[in-house]
């Protein structure tokens, strides 16, 4: 409780604002006395230590912040510097989280380590003995199958068959184990083991019949975490959360966050709406690229008497030459100030 709520807030805006890690702005808030005063405290001649104290108030607010009344809130501060209130341009992005990229055979071996350890701890504890098992051997394999450059399909198959076997076989033991010894765990044990056993129920309902795998599970430690499918040259894939944005001159808000893949161009009608009940005021001009440009956005921003950038369908009209460059500006003020944002 050291800090206020606006302080809280503040040491949010200042860990992006320093881009450094929780254990380094712990360092700078201790002996800087203008972030002191930013996050609203004092704290003299004492130290913060917890550096995890970061984390803690960020995971309190992203339980309790309610992200739309906070923007408002923000906008209605920040309208005095706001001039093209009535402007606005819209994209989606992904925010990436700090994941390895995820194959099968790392899933499967991560799951059966983890849970390998787990099972000797208590195995330990209670004094039993540990199921029987060719661990060693397969941690062996899979490390000299992590360090081929080249990594045939036979070599993945046989793998994963042999990593779907052990798992099973800890998994069956570990509920044996829990059942037998009316054992009591943590909540954080309990979460992932419930992510490991659908981790396993998803890769062999794929490995046997090949049946695409509905909301995958990359990581066991962030079981949240959703493909993005985005078809980029460079990234076809990302891991993290993906972001609708809106954005009025120069200053982004949140339109809809999701860790799950959602289609962009279904949103420009709410995207709209939550423009104008922050500004106040009615959109003239939205910029947004061609997959918002579907029959429906089209019909509802003529409807409403949006200049848009998308591209015309059909004859072109006499006089068409003012409504290009119009456009043309609208398409240069989206591609440079809100997709430049997005690396900020």
């Amino acid at each position: 409780m050291l800090f206020s709520p606006k302080g809280r807030l503040g040491l949010m805006f200042l860990k992006h604002y320093a881009c450094c890690s929780d254990r380094k702005l712990v360092e700078q808030l201790n002996g800087n006395l203008e972030y002191q005063f930013f996050c609203d405290i004092a704290l003299g001649d004492k130290r913060l230590d917890n550096y995890k104290i970061v984390s803690q108030i960020r995971c309190e607010l992203a339980d309790h912040l309610d992200i739309d009344s906070t923007e408002k809130i923000f906008y209605g501060h920040w309208s005095d510097f706001i001039a093209s209130a009535n402007q606005a341009t819209t994209d989606a992005t992904c925010y990436e989280s700090e994941l390895r990229y995820p194959t099968v055979q790392k899933l499967l071996w991560e799951a059966t380590s983890w849970l390998y350890n787990q099972l000797r701890k208590t195995c330990r504890i209670l004094g039993t003995r540990m199921v029987r098992s060719k661990y060693p051997k397969w941690k062996r394999r899979y490390q000299s199958f992590s360090k081929m450059r080249r990594k045939t399909n036979k070599k993945r198959v046989n793998l994963t068959r042999a990593l779907l076997k052990l798992l099973k076989k800890f998994i069956g033991f570990e509920d044996q184990l829990r059942k037998s010894h009316d054992l009591t765990f943590t909540v954080r044990y309990y979460r992932r083991v419930a992510t490991i056993r659908k981790i396993y129920k998803q890769q062999e309902e794929h490995f046997r019949a090949g049946e695409r795998i509905k909301d995958r599970i990359v990581s066991i430690s962030k079981d949240y975490i959703r493909p993005i499918v985005r078809g980029k040259e460079v990234k076809p894939v990302e891991f993290g959360a993906k972001v609708n944005k809106v954005q009025v001159d120069g200053i982004n808000f949140i339109e809809h966050i999701s860790f799950d893949a959602f289609n962009e161009g279904t949103r420009l009608q709410s995207t709209v709406h939550k423009t104008q009940s922050l500004t106040k005021r009615k959109l003239k001009v939205l910029g947004a690229d061609a997959i918002y440009a579907t029959n429906k956005n089209r019909k509802f921003v003529t409807r409403h008497g949006i200049k848009t950038d998308f591209k015309r369908k059909g004859k072109l009209p006499k006089g068409y030459a003012d409504e290009k460059k119009l456009k043309a500006q609208i398409t240069k003020e989206r591609a440079s100030r809100l997709e430049g944002s997005f690396g900020k």
